[in-house]
């Protein structure tokens, strides 16, 4: 007659690896593993894709510093990916810094049909115009009939403002450059080369 021991030893025996019910559950917290990984997988549809790391004004040829790489979830075939090979080509128009690159935007160098001009405003620029902006250029001269404003240009993007100086070193104001197609750039030059003053005014502001 076995004693009691004996009989407790054999009700904790530990478990042996050929013990179906441990090989069934190793088998189900595989299977719940491999579905959390195929969950996840389907739930991340993101693509990466280029965005502009600055501001990036018309006429600018890009480069890998002015470029990031963002993983969204856009259609195909309106932005550029990352697969794209972009370095080299022109931007005709604005792009915010972190706005994504359109490929509509981008144009071969010798496609680019405007050119920059830089014009001196006459007075301070107001706040929020910078690189990417879109100005209208005004043109002061004055008549018989007293101070005439004409305006020069419309909508013109911003591509790049310094500061000038004097040639005592002091603030002379400011120089602003402006993308203008390439059919007004005779008539904006003339405008702004007469005797008047120029005003650079935000578009629409």
């Amino acid at each position: 007659m076995a004693n009691r021991s004996d009989a407790v030893a054999g009700t904790v025996r530990r478990p042996s690896w050929r013990d179906p019910r441990l090989l069934a559950g190793l088998v189900l917290i595989a299977l719940a593993v491999a579905g959390v990984v195929m969950i996840v997988d389907r739930a991340d549809t993101t693509t990466p894709f280029y965005a502009a790391a600055h501001d990036l004004a018309p006429g600018t040829v890009l480069t890998k510093d002015d470029l990031i790489v963002v993983n969204v979830r856009v259609g195909s075939g309106e932005y550029v990916p990352q697969t794209a090979d972009v370095v080299g080509k022109v931007l005709d128009r604005t792009v915010g810094e972190g706005e994504l690159v359109p490929v509509a935007a981008l144009v071969a160098p010798d496609r680019f049909a405007a050119r920059d001009i830089a014009v001196e405003s006459a007075m301070p620029l107001a706040e929020g115009v910078g690189v990417g902006s879109l100005v209208d250029v005004w043109v002061t001269v004055q008549a018989e009939t007293g101070p005439q404003s004409t305006l020069v240009g419309s909508g013109l993007p911003v591509t790049d403002i310094r500061e000038a100086a004097s040639s005592l070193g002091s603030g002379g104001g400011q120089t602003v450059y402006v993308a203008v197609p390439l059919e007004d750039v005779g008539r904006v030059l003339d405008a702004v080369s007469a005797d008047g003053d120029v005003a650079i005014v935000a578009a629409g502001g």
